[in-house]
């Protein structure tokens, strides 16, 4: 560990991906597997384009309720390491959690991968830019747009929903870095699984931090099987 300590502080190119992971000691539910139902729902069965066009009204009372949850949660060490990284030049945090943690840490230059729980945007593309909405409970439900009147949706990415062309851009440039950690994340997922072969195959030290030794564990220069909260503390320098 003494070894990547040293290798995060003399990087000039600092780029860290989280995934759920990093925010389980924050309480935040992962809202898969077993336990991971809502009302006999599943996940996958409400967050996607159909669920919404078939029953907005559903699909946003499982929103205002994990927004809910969310809104009692804290930021952990895991995150106020990432945090302290951040005020460094030549960071990024690719981020594919919603929850909004790492900014409320403070941490900047952030990429939100899948996008915000606490941002939405008009559904009828009439123009106006996403609008951020902090409330944990909302009233009414479903939210409208605050420019045409037409329903509003959560500006997170959907199963069966590409990445946006400039985000994916954005995290794709990031991974031309000195470091590339890995968080909380299998990294066997894609689109954001592939980030972190790139930044293999540009040259960068990879290291995964995970409590299950993911797919991409033999793939990485070095992996902690450890949880987030634990691992980070003892690489900030």
């Amino acid at each position: 560990m003494e070894e990547v300590a040293e290798r995060i502080a003399a990087a000039r190119r600092l780029t860290v991906l989280t995934g759920a992971g990093i925010s389980a000691a924050s309480g935040v539910p992962t809202f898969r597997g077993p336990g991971g139902l809502w009302r006999s729902f599943r996940p996958e069965e409400l967050a996607t384009p159909h669920a919404f066009g078939r029953n907005p009204q559903l699909v946003w009372e499982w929103y205002d309720w994990r927004r809910g949850l969310i809104a009692t949660c804290r930021p952990n060490a895991a995150h106020e390491v990432i945090a302290h990284w951040s005020r460094r030049r030549g960071f990024t945090l690719i981020t594919q959690n919603v929850d909004g943690l790492h900014e409320r840490a403070g941490t900047s230059n952030v990429i939100r991968y899948h996008g915000s729980i606490w941002r939405l945007r008009c559904t009828k593309d009439c123009g106006v830019a996403e609008w951020q909405d902090l409330r944990p409970k909302m009233v009414p439900l479903p939210p409208t747009c605050t420019s045409c009147g037409a329903l509003a949706r959560p500006a997170v990415v959907w199963f069966g929903e590409p990445i946006d062309s400039v985000i994916a851009a954005q995290a794709d440039s990031a991974t031309a870095s000195d470091i590339f950690l890995s968080i909380g994340t299998s990294s066997v997922v894609y689109p954001a699984a592939g980030l972190l072969h790139a930044a293999k195959l540009r040259g960068a030290f990879t290291v995964e931090i995970n409590p299950d030794r993911a797919g991409a564990a033999a793939d990485v220069d070095v992996a902690f099987s450890m949880a987030a909260e634990e691992a980070l503390p003892g690489l900030r320098r």
